[in-house]
């Protein structure tokens, strides 16, 4: 292959950041893989911009279909102001996918991006094909009153580098988790040019207020899920301390069309630990 062709064939390393105006609010995103079939978008994490996401999942996905990441309003490069509810943070991602001019799309969420894409395939039901939920749970879910006790321990503890509170928060105490975690860090430092800028000190609040609204619990707080009818793969790690575990099987049960997935000796990125073994199974229920 020549040096031309390897440069016409953005990677998650190279993929140019891009900007669209989605109802007057100018969004950060990247686009990049085979430009055929349904495209897989990526809904982030607390607090996370497009470098959080490990390439080599989104490479993974790229060789077979086209992956798009972006940040959500007010979220690091992007423009606006981050919501206050998920429902504020799926209009704007309505809006963006609308604006790429995608009539159809496949939904990644994790974590906080698992609610988000929920409410978008509510909202807009015929835009959304397949929902992919790794690390998330339902409105009113066990523990999402508040930032779980173990999460927010997380956050008042002292770190010599945001890597350590990723691997912290995302893997196991095992020595084989932690041992993922730190592989998982070095690959989110591979892209070394044009990176996003981070997110800043108002992102997190406006976050944690939509997760409490989210998680306020109510006596039919799952009743929302029979009305999502796209086919749903939920994973989770075997202990999330972040979004518990329980609330995948809550998913699962109530959702009408939903396959349940869960790693073994695992935290809230279980994707991270078991890549390839993730990719294989989401690759089947995406051909699916």
């Amino acid at each position: 292959m020549t040096t031309q062709a390897i440069q016409a064939t953005p990677t998650h390393q190279t993929a140019v950041t891009h900007f669209v105006e989605a109802d007057g609010i100018r969004l950060a995103y990247r686009r990049f893989g085979k430009e055929q079939g349904i495209p897989l978008v990526f809904f982030q994490h607390f607090a996370g911009n497009m470098e959080n996401w490990d390439p080599k999942i989104t490479d993974g996905f790229a060789e077979d279909r086209e992956v798009i990441l972006f940040n959500n309003a007010g979220v690091a490069s992007s423009d606006g102001e981050v919501p206050t509810t998920i429902e504020g943070m799926a209009r704007h991602a309505i809006n963006f996918i609308e604006a790429l001019h995608e009539t159809q799309v496949d939904l990644f969420g994790f974590s906080t991006g698992g609610l988000i894409a929920q409410e978008v395939a509510i909202k807009r039901p015929g835009l959304v094909r397949r929902l992919v939920l790794v690390g998330s749970a339902p409105r009113g879910g066990v523990g999402m009153a508040t930032l779980t006790p173990e999460f927010q321990a997380l956050l008042a503890k002292k770190y010599e580098s945001k890597d350590s509170f990723l691997i912290d928060s995302l893997f196991g105490p095992s020595e084989a988790s932690q041992a993922a975690g730190r592989e998982f860090v070095l690959r989110l430092h591979a892209r070394s040019g044009n990176r996003d800028v981070d997110v800043n000190e108002k992102v997190a609040p406006a976050q944690t207020a939509a997760l409490a609204a989210w998680g306020a619990p109510h006596s039919d707080s799952y009743n929302y899920l029979k009305d999502i009818k796209q086919p749903v793969l939920v994973v989770s790690g075997s202990h999330d301390v972040i979004f518990y575990t329980v609330n995948a099987y809550i998913l699962q049960q109530n959702l009408p069309n939903a396959q349940l997935i869960l790693y073994p000796d695992s935290n809230h990125g279980p994707q991270y630990q078991y890549p390839e073994l993730f990719l294989k199974h989401v690759t089947l229920f995406l051909q699916g």
